[in-house]
């Protein structure tokens, strides 16, 4: 760099025309000094360019009467400063303020010197010196982007991970360096083409627009210290290297001179360094075609920090092999003991006798088909603590699930044998849709019972507010009873409210309320008798339904708790918090259990294995974990989503665990091997609920874009088929799109971006659906709250 170069964020000073003699000298003695350096420490190819780009600099005007773009020797001591460390601390800017410069220099003992200052300027520092022209990384940019749209098909799925992580690189380089005009013009031309499926993360960039911002936020640091893991073949690898080395492969036609050139190079350049100083590939030996497109994703990313390392063994660098070395899981129901067993068939034939149902031969043989110890039922001993003695509830709660199963309505894929061959008949759910309209501020969560008989939601006011769907009156307890007059039932229902409506407000959070949970305990066999909420006030709340109060505050937590989730047999529950932790809790105690740590973000959905064995959490580290529950130790972890993971849902078999969030793919992950089966893509915005059918063959969801989507558990997935019949897409869309838009006008067919797996769509008026769930027999309930047209 020489004198003559204005600096970052510099103005240009003006020199008189009586000093250019000595402004030359200066530059002339930089320049020396510079060269020096890189001498000394080795830096060849540093030295190599930099001597390459002073020759290729005009010489300075020697000519009285013109005037020249010069930096006064304390401006350069600012810029310079950027890459000066820390003595006590290697690696970090010893200065944060350009502003102050001097004036920390002076209280460090240190001669505010050119010299000096560059005596303290690193390996990396000295590059980026080379490396400040803003054009060089939009120019490389583009040629990157040019070269892997012009590479052969079968590549482009391994190379386009790579276009992300240079991406945030450059802009963030841009804004260190004090170019915010350039680094907003870059984000503005590049960053639609990456926004489908990292919009958070570039919403998040966007607001760094200040070298302060970046040296304080996380997420910025988390890309600058840790190297962003990248899955390649080792042709592809090949490939990559031979165009960042040689520009060669990948020219898209009609591009004249390919990428080469003097601007080519200095594009090229400028990818390399990100490519050395952050990026790190992880090659596989596997061949390209033999790795399914969404695969190269699952290990892309910044995996150092997420991948759990267990202490005293080697680190792992991918999930897969962290999965392995955690062994087999117990995915398996747990077993029914044969005293509740055979309590269940005595109920089920007295029950048969008197409603005189000629089922009942059906219904015992769904009885004894549930898993025993002997079976592969998972024992007693090895779930967490439950009463060992068994209540009237459980035994009603048993006989209306082998009840429900019996009259559930199938939803697995069929095959009908016609004149014309065999034709798959997939069926579809029947869905009821519960809007909330006039909500204020908004409904966060909405839930409903397993009975059906009740519906809450919390709301942003503070409260939750429960619903009778069967019409029937909602009452509390009289606050004015004496508690010695109670002896027996009928006393306890004198004491009743008189009065009582369909619905109720719970009070008592400080705070949003952001998540409501039913008692799971009586099943579908009566309505539920408590109800759990979390808030933002930083607490769990325990309300009784027949009391409708508040029975207990569980505090433990430092920030707002996201999610609340019962265990699938009562008793236990866990929690989901923005302290990065998630928790587990007993309603008879108020202390926690068991601390779940390690995610390095909010920790914003919970939810339980079907066995009560495990527990699934989602975070904003754009992860998924599986923990043993009892020892609290993480036993899988998913990497695969390009942004915050925000719910999750269990298959009722136990074998597969669904997660989305914020970058609209859904992800179908097979917990024994923790691989992902399949990406699932069709939501046009964030994805806020899943839940599977009783059969574990279908799962749906609902998200912000006001839809309700069918997706087909055993169908392969990947793009959609382009054949169409009538103008309807095979898999039952229609051409113009989901929700009837008019096709494109512009002559062009535009790439959909629904995978073949998605049944079908079922559209909202402006609906986001917040919660969807299926009924023990398989009716889906959904519900969300009206947007009126002019809320934004």
């Amino acid at each position: 760099m020489s004198a003559a170069t204005p600096a970052p964020s510099t103005p240009d000073v003006t020199s008189p025309s009586g000093t250019n003699v000595a402004t030359s000298e200066t530059a002339n003695g930089v320049n020396k000094a510079i060269l020096d350096y890189l001498r000394d420490k080795g830096y060849k190819g540093a030295e190599k360019e930099f001597l390459t780009a002073l020759e290729t600099q005009p010489e300075a005007s020697t000519s009285t009467s013109s005037t020249s773009s010069t930096i006064s020797a304390e401006d350069l001591v600012k810029a310079l400063s950027v890459y000066a460390q820390k003595a006590n601390r290697p690696g970090e800017n010893a200065f944060k303020d350009a502003a102050s410069v001097l004036q920390e220099l002076a209280s460090m003992g240190n001669p505010a010197t050119i010299q000096n200052l560059i005596s303290s300027i690193d390996a990396v520092g000295a590059e980026e010196i080379l490396s400040l022209d803003p054009t060089d990384k939009q120019e490389g940019f583009r040629e990157l982007e040019a070269w892997v749209d012009g590479s052969l098909d079968m590549y482009r799925p391994e190379f386009r991970p790579i276009i992300f992580p240079i991406f945030c690189h450059f802009y963030l380089d841009l804004i260190q360096h004090g170019f915010k005009e350039a680094a907003l013009k870059f984000y503005a031309e590049f960053s639609p083409s990456l926004a489908p499926t990292h919009a958070p993360t570039l919403h998040h960039l966007s607001t760094l627009l200040l070298p302060l911002h970046v040296q304080n936020d996380e997420l910025a640091q988390r890309f600058r210290n840790e190297k962003y893991t990248v899955r390649m073949s080792r042709s592809g690898f090949g490939l990559l290297v031979g165009w960042l080395t040689e520009g060669v492969g990948g020219e898209p036609m009609g591009s004249g001179e390919g990428f080469s050139g003097k601007r080519g190079k200095r594009g090229r350049a400028a990818v390399l360094r990100v490519v050395n100083n952050h990026l790190r590939f992880d090659v596989t030996s596997s061949t390209t075609t033999s790795v399914s497109e969404n695969a190269w994703e699952e290990s892309t990313g910044l995996l150092t920090s997420v991948i759990p390392q267990a202490s005293g063994s080697s680190s792992f660098t991918n999930a897969q092999s962290f999965n392995a070395s955690k062994g087999e899981l117990k995915l398996g129901m747990p077993a029914m003991s044969e005293e509740l067993r055979t309590e269940t068939d005595r109920a089920l034939r007295d029950q048969a006798l008197v409603e005189r149902d000629p089922g009942v031969h059906d219904d015992l043989k769904i009885l004894y088909n549930r898993p025993t110890q002997e079976t592969g039922g998972v024992p007693q001993s090895e779930l967490p603590p439950y009463p060992p003695s068994f209540r009237t509830m459980d035994i009603k709660r048993e006989v209306e699930k082998v009840r429900d199963a019996r009259k559930r309505i199938r939803l697995e894929r069929t095959e009908v044998r016609t004149t014309q061959g065999v034709v798959k008949n997939q069926p579809l759910p029947s869905i009821c849709a519960y809007t909330l309209h006039d909500v204020g501020e908004g409904v966060p969560c909405c839930t409903f019972s397993q009975d059906t008989s009740l519906m809450a939601a919390g709301f942003s006011e503070s409260y939750i507010r429960l619903w009778s769907l069967k019409g029937e009156k909602l009452k509390g307890y009289r606050s004015d009873f004496n508690a010695s007059s109670i002896r027996d039932m009928s006393s306890l229902k004198k004491i009743r409210e008189k009065g009582g409506s369909t619905t109720r407000k719970l009070i008592g959070h400080s705070g949003p309320v952001y998540s409501v949970s039913f008692d799971p305990t009586s099943g579908s066999a009566a309505p539920p008798r408590y109800l759990l909420s979390s808030s933002a006030d930083a607490t769990a709340r325990l309300w009784s339904l027949d009391t409708m109060t508040n029975v207990v505050a569980y505090r433990g937590h430092q920030n707002p708790v996201w999610d609340v989730q019962w265990g699938p047999m009562g008793i236990y529950f866990a929690t989901a918090s923005r302290d990065r932790t998630a928790r587990l809790w007993s309603t008879d105690r108020t202390s926690t259990l068991r601390v779940y740590a390690g995610h390095l973000s909010d920790v914003d959905c919970v939810r339980f294995h079907p066995n009560s064995i495990y527990l699934a959490t989602g975070s904003s580290d754009w992860t998924a974990r599986l923990w043993d529950v009892q020892r609290g130790s993480c036993v899988r972890v998913f990497i695969g989503h390009q942004g915050i993971v925000s719910t999750l849902a269990f298959s009722p078999n136990g074998r597969y665990l669904a997660t989305a969030g914020e970058d609209l793919a859904i992800n179908l992950w097979d917990l024994g091997s923790g691989k992902r089966i399949k990406k699932m893509t069709g939501h046009t915005a964030s994805v806020y609920s899943l839940a599977f059918s009783e059969e574990s063959s279908m799962l749906v969801s609902g998200g912000a874009d006001w839809t309700v989507r069918c997706w087909d558990i055993a169908a392969a997935g990947g793009p959609q088929s382009k054949v169409k019949e009538n103008g309807v897409l095979t898999n039952g869309n229609t051409a113009n799109g989901v929700n009837g838009d008019a096709p494109t006008t512009n002559g062009k067919e535009e790439e959909s971006i629904e995978t073949s797996d998605l049944l079908a769509t079922f559209p909202t008026k402006r609906t986001p659906i917040t919660n969807v769930q299926f009924t023990p027999r398989n009716l889906c309930l959904v519900a969300g709250s009206y947007l009126n047209p002019e809320q934004r």
